[in-house]
């Protein structure tokens, strides 16, 4: 056999496996093909559509915040939950996601016995400014609720709609993008971003701003035109408001 003849045997068996490996990734998880088609699936890999950004010069959030694309909402495809996640993930720790935040900002935490599940504690809960005495039950545990401060849905339409299913799991499951909060504030909120939604606390303002600004940033999310302009009036507040959590970013 020709040399030219085992190189095009080899191109042609690359080919085979590639479309092999894509078919079995199908088969095992049917939701990939709509994402694969949507991204432009070339056989090897799924395109990186992150949104573009330079490195910012600063960690100030309106500084960061000038770094992030804007551009309008993305809704190429219909939003929906379990595009992030179905449950909570598993700490480090052996807890689930929902008690480790759950822990990290209550205070007077109580256990359940022989678990890492929070009994009760209480809440001097960001958004409204009012202490909530957080009890596990049937009927009070929805007092105290985990909010992702970039809503999913706000992150489906900023660009992760457009990312892989592992990054948008990260996003849902990150500490610096979950709060443990007032329940009737989250439902509230809803997946209003900051140019419909900013929390009652005004002292809570410029933070809950700044971490938004964070979590755009570290997963190269974008921001509308309404958006940056809501953030901007806050930031003008408070020029000084730093970043969370991108040190080494």
């Amino acid at each position: 056999m020709s040399r030219r003849a085992r190189f095009r045997l080899r191109r042609i068996s690359a080919v085979i496996i590639a479309a092999l490996a894509f078919a079995a990734l199908i088969l095992t998880n049917p939701k990939s093909y709509e994402y694969a088609s949507l991204l432009g699936f070339t056989g090897d890999k799924l395109p990186d559509y992150r949104a573009e950004q330079s490195k910012a010069d600063s960690l100030l959030a309106k500084d960061v915040l000038e770094n992030l694309a804007v551009k309008d909402k993305y809704t190429a495809q219909k939003y929906y939950r379990k595009a992030f996640y179905d449950n909570w993930g598993t700490t480090a720790s052996g807890c689930n996601t929902r008690e480790a935040i759950l822990a990290r900002d209550l205070t007077n935490i109580e256990y359940k016995p022989g678990s890492c599940k929070v009994a009760s504690g209480t809440l001097i809960d960001p958004y409204t400014g009012q202490t909530i005495q957080f009890v596990r039950g049937e009927s009070t545990s929805s007092a105290v609720q985990i909010d992702h401060v970039v809503a999913l849905s706000n992150a489906w339409a900023s660009g992760a709609g457009l990312l892989d299913e592992a990054t948008r799991y990260e996003i849902s499951q990150d500490p610096l993008n979950l709060l443990a909060v007032d329940g009737p504030a989250n439902q509230e909120k809803s997946d209003q971003a900051a140019d419909t939604w900013l929390p009652s606390n005004e002292a809570f303002r410029c933070q809950y701003v700044a971490r938004q600004i964070s979590v755009k940033y570290k997963y190269q999310l974008w921001v509308t035109p309404a958006e940056k302009l809501a953030m901007q009036k806050v930031l003008a507040t408070c020029p000084d408001e730093p970043t969370r959590g991108l040190e080494n970013q």
